[in-house]
């Protein structure tokens, strides 16, 4: 991954200037950019934040001017210098940073050419086949960590306060259902005949089915970390030499285990109330002595 050749198309109309060097920096995961493009009419106030930015991480600026007012000239001339840099056969993939519907063909074309897609928008305005038609797809939500811890801060302090006044628990954590089916078709799909999935395993088949999958929407830095907190998941680890290996399954029987040992207590408490009839046996009289008449005494 990386010494993969991508060229990072970037939609500045549909971008955050802001995120600028953490999403180079997430595009480093997957190889190095090559060609950092960005395209809109840079003649416009719109744009005016993505300037000082443009310089700062040498993205080249590509200027389109809108012909027409109500069309967005920008996603046509991004689609044919990403068709234009497909056929030079120097890529291994490619970065789209937009979150516009438009470019969900193009995604898929440029896959179908053999190379790989990774998708960069908002997670509240990218449109599911745009999400669908990428390998990998990363909302710019995640990208801020700072803003991530503080929300998990001020998000954590009323939960402990519901907690202790009402029994409002038990509410939250059926969110995470989405995730068990998720996790659930997963194993199924990878899991051997003991039903335990290698998490390597399962996190390739979640990514195939849902490129937007990353854990760090969900608050965990990896995989690995985020299965253990989910309380559907039995998680176990194996160390060879320097290598983790971790496995993970679907927890079953646990309303099932407290049947037996309440079974037994009651059995227990069963036992004084009805004792058995031979418990106590009767005393047998002993036989009365004869008494001899008291004229024949002596």
């Amino acid at each position: 991954m990386e010494n993969r050749k991508l060229a990072v198309l970037i939609d500045a109309d549909n971008a955050q200037a802001s995120l600028t060097a953490e999403l180079l920096a997430e595009v480093a995961k997957y190889g190095t950019a090559i060609v950092k493009r960005a395209y809109g009419d840079w003649t416009t106030t719109q744009l005016k934040s993505w300037k000082e930015v443009l310089h700062k991480h040498a993205i080249h600026p590509i200027q389109q001017f809108a012909y027409t007012s109500g069309k967005n000239s920008t996603d046509s001339a991004l689609i044919i210098d990403a068709m234009d840099l497909l056929y030079t056969g120097n890529f291994d993939g490619f970065c789209l940073v937009s979150s516009d519907s438009d470019f969900t063909r193009l995604a898929t074309r440029l896959r179908e050419g053999g190379l790989t897609v990774i998708g960069i928008g908002e997670k509240s305005k990218t449109p599911r086949p745009f999400i669908a038609a990428c390998d990998k797809f990363v909302f710019t939500e995640i990208l801020r960590p700072e803003k991530t811890q503080e929300t998990t801060i001020i998000s954590d302090k009323p939960k402990a306060r519901t907690t202790r006044q009402s029994k409002s628990k038990p509410v939250v954590a059926k969110e995470i259902h989405p995730l068990q089916a998720m996790f659930t078709s997963a194993i199924d799909a990878v899991a051997r005949e003991s039903g335990w999935a290698e998490l390597s395993a399962v996190g390739s088949y979640i990514a195939k089915n849902d490129p937007s999958f990353d854990p760090r929407n969900y608050g965990h830095s990896r995989l690995s970390q985020m299965v253990k907190k989910l309380d559907f998941l039995s998680v176990q680890e194996q160390r060879n030499g320097s290598k983790l290996h971790s496995e993970i399954r679907i927890k079953d029987g646990e309303a099932a285990e407290p049947a037996p040992a309440a079974a037994a207590t009651a059995i227990v408490h069963a036992q004084p109330e009805n004792p058995p009839p031979a418990v106590t046996p009767r005393k047998k009289r002993s036989p009365r002595k004869k008494t001899e008449p008291a004229g024949k005494a002596g």
